[in-house]
């Protein structure tokens, strides 16, 4: 007598599968955007700009992104990126709601033990 194998999945359970996040930057609070990334360039041999405004800058320096960003703006945070396409699942995963950013980028934060915060960002070309 034949058995029937039934299969059954809890959606709950069972992980999605996604390209990985890669990491993207760290961002800090500064009082001056400007005067920070001039530092930064005179302190680290090599540092490129990547964006500079009054509100917020983004320099390159040893394969790593560093943000400049106005306290009342952003908040000290690590920030992954991931495919386009994973933006919108992950946020409705965490309940979270995206940001449009003026550079085009969306993301959203998470709240991290310690007080800490995560973003989670997609670049329009991907």
């Amino acid at each position: 007598m034949p058995r029937w194998l039934r299969l059954s999945v809890d959606s709950r359970r069972v992980a999605r599968i996604f390209c990985p996040v890669q990491f993207d930057h760290v961002a800090l609070h500064v009082a001056d955007i400007a005067a920070a990334i001039a530092w930064w360039q005179a302190a680290v041999p090599g540092a490129t700009v990547l964006y500079c405004d009054e509100t917020w800058g983004l320099i390159e320096a040893a394969g790593v992104k560093l943000a400049f960003v106005m306290a009342d703006a952003h908040p000290v945070h690590v920030a992954f990126k991931l495919p386009a396409a994973e933006l919108e699942p992950l946020a409705r995963a965490h309940d979270a709601v995206i940001a449009e950013h003026r550079d085009g980028t969306r993301s959203f934060y998470l709240d991290a033990p310690g007080g800490q915060a995560v973003e989670f960002i997609a670049y329009p070309e991907d």
